[in-house]
């Protein structure tokens, strides 16, 4: 009984750090939930359209066979990765189009442009999809600390209460809501990789421009 009274104090104090933790989850799924469980600040479009990104003349239909094309398919692959620099991967571009016959490269230039956005707009798309996940996951792990909370406060108050189990729970949701905190904290750079994508997206389309014969 007196070791009850003893550990309360310190047990509610933890409590109250985690009540509101839990709280401001709850405030954010709420949030979420009107926009599709969208987290970020940043607006979702879930697919971008290729005059966002493209300023050159119209693509062709065979422009979408890029993926039939091996060398294409390769580059397309190459500098789309973001540990590449921007710098290195409009060089190989460059690269790429001076190797190209002059009656080919219009052609081939632009399943370049087609194919960049084809595989990135999907990246980016599948960047949103995780983002979202993600948040419905932290939405779950909030709403379970807060009966976790609710259930170490009613177990707290027994008289009879097995401090040794309390002491066991107290510091497993501890843990747990150490970890919904970290997590919690990646979204706000999570958030930036659609628009890096897009960014990137934009500039190595466009830095195929001033190679074409046609620029129109």
């Amino acid at each position: 009984m007196t070791t009850s009274r003893i550990r309360k104090p310190a047990i509610a104090l933890s409590l109250l750090v985690l009540f509101t933790s839990a709280a401001a989850a709850q405030q954010q799924s709420s949030a979420a939930a009107d926009e599709d469980f969208w987290p970020c600040v940043q607006r979702k479009v879930p697919e971008l359209s290729l005059p966002q990104i493209w300023n050159g003349p119209a693509l062709p239909e065979e422009a979408s066979k890029w993926p039939e094309d091996r060398e294409i398919s390769n580059l397309v692959r190459q500098v789309a990765q973001r540990r590449i620099s921007l710098e290195e991967a409009e060089q190989q571009i460059r690269d790429f189009a001076e190797k190209l016959p002059p009656d080919q490269r219009d052609q081939r230039l632009l399943m370049v442009v087609r194919g960049l956005f084809d595989l990135m707009n999907r990246e980016r798309s599948d960047v949103m999809i995780s983002i979202e996940r993600f948040t419905k996951r932290q939405i779950a792990l909030a709403d379970s600390i807060r009966k976790e909370l609710a259930e170490l406060e009613e177990l707290s108050d027994k008289p009879d209460v097995d401090t040794a189990e309390l002491e066991r729970r107290r510091e497993q949701v501890n843990f747990t809501a150490r970890a919904f905190q970290d997590r919690n904290q990646s979204i706000t750079f999570v958030c930036e990789v659609p628009t890096i994508i897009e960014q990137r997206l934009y500039r190595l389309a466009n830095s195929i421009l001033p190679l074409l014969n046609d620029r129109s």
